[in-house]
């Protein structure tokens, strides 16, 4: 049977109840929305025409083989930067107020692999509800056997070099979701503790969706392209190897670094602080002043802010950042942040050589 975790501390609620309150005196008082604004809408257009130009450009045969292996690599960017900034916000119900627009966007999932049903399950309902809880989070849970990111997770005598084949190992995360992981998540009984019942119809999008991505990733170029197959067996893999790195980093530095907290409930099910708090314990930001990170991250470079208000645009995180920030502080709570995308790197690689050794 399925545990059902609660948290429990009442005493916590108060920090939640008044950064919320902050947050909606902020966009009351200057007529402003929560969804998508000129420059969101701006940053969709550009990385949708950038995707569909790099698509048609290795389509097109004109370039030679070097050639075509960056763009490729050049697409799984791009793809990786449709997700975060297009898609996520889109799933989470951000990008838009309507909800037919948010529908179109999350649909755009499919094109980069991934099923945003599926997602929308295992990240929405499961990460977010239950972030860095060993044995519920299943997004803690990479490659495992190989990789340990966490202290309850057993530990085997290979893992004292995960942090020199972890990195590798996250490159291959999109290949995982397009070939494996949607289907093994969408027959599972139950992702981490969460029973799933699927509706009809996502049996039916979940074979559709995926049929069209291999008809346009791979029947389509190996009809029109003068390549081999094994040459356009490397560009594929090129291109989710790109991809899935930019995704694997950027969820790791939120969240598998120095000072976040791997908690464990008690044995009725009770987690000893509020939601919130437990927020701000097993999550980090990296990066937050630079606006290129914020950009290309789709604002999951403030991880806090999205976790605390996943239905806001992530183009108002900035903002957001100094109220939250400044609340954590006066309730004396913790607010994890490394400066910079290298200095939150470097915190992840020691966490692997942590969860490396032995307990």
């Amino acid at each position: 049977m399925a545990q059902t975790l609660k948290f429990t501390n009442s005493t916590q609620s108060a920090f939640f109840a008044t950064v919320r309150q902050r947050v909606d005196t902020y966009f009351l008082s200057r007529s402003l929305s929560r969804h998508a604004t000129p420059a969101m809408w701006a940053k969709t257009i550009f990385f949708l025409t950038g995707f569909v130009g790099l698509y048609g450009l290795l389509l097109s045969g004109q370039f030679s083989l070097w050639g075509m292996l960056v763009l490729a690599g050049l697409l799984g960017a791009f793809c990786a930067f449709i997700g975060f900034n297009i898609c996520h916000d889109a799933i989470h119900g951000a990008f838009s107020a309507n909800k037919r627009v948010n529908k179109v966007f999350s649909l755009l999932f499919n094109l980069i692999g991934a099923s945003p049903y599926v997602w929308n399950i295992t990240h929405n309902i499961v990460h977010h509800t239950y972030t860095n809880i060993p044995g519920h989070d299943e997004d803690i849970e990479v490659a495992p056997g190989l990789v340990r990111l966490c202290e309850d997770e057993p530990h085997r005598p290979w893992q004292r070099y995960q942090h020199l084949y972890a990195f590798p190992l996250y490159g291959l995360a999109s290949l995982s979701w397009v070939l494996r992981k949607d289907y093994l998540k969408f027959f599972k009984s139950k992702i981490g503790e969460h029973v799933t019942k699927h509706p009809r119809r996502e049996y039916v999008n979940l074979f559709l969706y995926k049929a069209l991505y291999y008809a346009l990733f791979i029947v389509l170029p190996l009809v029109v392209l003068d390549i081999t197959w094994w040459q356009f067996v490397i560009g594929f893999l090129a291109l989710h190897f790109v991809e899935g790195l930019v995704l694997g980093l950027v969820f790791q530095l939120a969240h598998v670094v120095e000072g976040t907290a791997f908690p464990v409930p008690d044995p009725s099910g009770d987690m000893q602080e509020a939601w919130a708090v437990h927020q701000l314990r097993t999550t980090a930001n990296f990066a937050p002043r630079s606006r290129l990170a914020s950009f290309l991250c789709g604002g999951l470079n403030r991880q806090i802010e999205h976790h605390l208000f996943p239905r806001v645009c992530h183009i108002h995180y900035p903002a957001l950042a100094g109220i939250v920030k400044q609340t954590a502080q006066e309730f004396n709570l913790p607010y994890i942040e490394n400066r910079s995308f290298l200095s939150a790197l470097r915190s992840h690689y020691r966490m692997l050589q942590l969860f490396g050794r032995p307990a």
